[in-house]
Parts: structure tokens; C-alpha cells; sequence
């Protein structure tokens, strides 16, 4: 009888993985990141413990939309006071701080579970090429052959 194995966290290995962002469009990276940081491309896949890498990405700024995405999509805050409602586009953020629309667009593709906050932890986004991770040498995942 064959059983199905289930990962311990005691178990986990957890590896440190680079993606540059201006290969691809933003949802392409989003996805791809999401299972990175979910764990869903290890064979010891299990749902209920964080057995995900660690996900480094550059050039943020340099992210790609199509389509009107850069004056169509909005993002929304609220300052809790009434008419406190306060909107930016797209192409504003990727001005202001082009790291929060990648981490906003891969937080809304993870599962919203206690997991939640450990996994964006794991998440780090740069805006350039530069990072401070070389020490623990990422590999850099090539997504135009598809191979995360």
C-alpha cells in the first residue's frame, strides 16, 4: 500500500530564487512568484505548511502592463476620516514606488490563511537590479523558456 507522504516543518528546504521583472508582464511575474512562495513547484507540496522559497526580484520598474492598464487600474486607500476615499492609477504608483504594485499584486494571488504573513516575508522586491542577497546567491529563474 502506497501512502501519501505529507512534508513536516522540520523538513523544509527552502532555496533562494531571483526573478528579473522586465521580462515579463505583471501578472505573468505575480503567478509565477505565488507558487514560488506557496511551494506549489516542489514535489513535497503540502497544503497546510509554508514549505516555500524565498523570491528576490529586480527591476520593478521596469514592469510591463498591456492594454490602457497604466491609466485604467486604480488603487484605492482610505484615510478613515469621511471623504477620505484617495485613488492613484497605475502608471502613479510605478512613479511613486514601483515595489508595492508587484508585493499588492502577489498578496492578492496567495491564499488569505495565517500563512499569509511568513510568506510575503520570504517576498523581497527591489526597483533596480541592485539587491543586498548576493551572499545567499539566488538562481535566477529564466521565465521566457518557462522553467519556475
Amino acid at each position: 500500500m502506497n501512502k501519501t507522504y505529507s512534508l513536516k516543518p522540520s523538513e523544509v528546504k527552502r532555496q533562494w530564487l531571483l526573478i528579473d521583472a522586465s521580462e515579463l508582464t505583471l501578472g505573468r511575474i505575480s503567478t509565477v512568484a505565488a507558487n514560488l512562495l506557496l511551494g506549489k513547484t516542489k514535489p513535497s507540496f503540502t497544503s497546510h505548511i509554508d514549505g516555500g522559497d524565498y523570491v528576490v526580484i529586480v527591476n520593478a520598474a521596469k514592469i510591463k502592463v498591456t492594454g490602457n492598464k497604466l491609466l485604467a487600474k486604480k488603487y484605492y486607500r482610505h484615510s478613515q476620516y469621511p471623504g477620505g476615499l484617495h485613488e492613484r492609477t497605475l502608471g502613479e504608483q510605478l512613479q511613486l514606488d514601483p515595489s508595492k504594485v508587484l508585493i499588492h499584486s502577489i498578496k492578492g494571488m496567495l491564499p488569505a490563511n495565517k500563512l499569509l504573513d511568513d510568506r510575503l516575508k520570504r517576498l523581497k522586491v527591489y526597483a533596480d537590479e541592485n539587491h543586498n542577497h548576493s551572499a545567499q546567491q539566488p538562481t535566477k529563474i529564466d521565465l521566457k523558456k518557462g522553467n519556475a
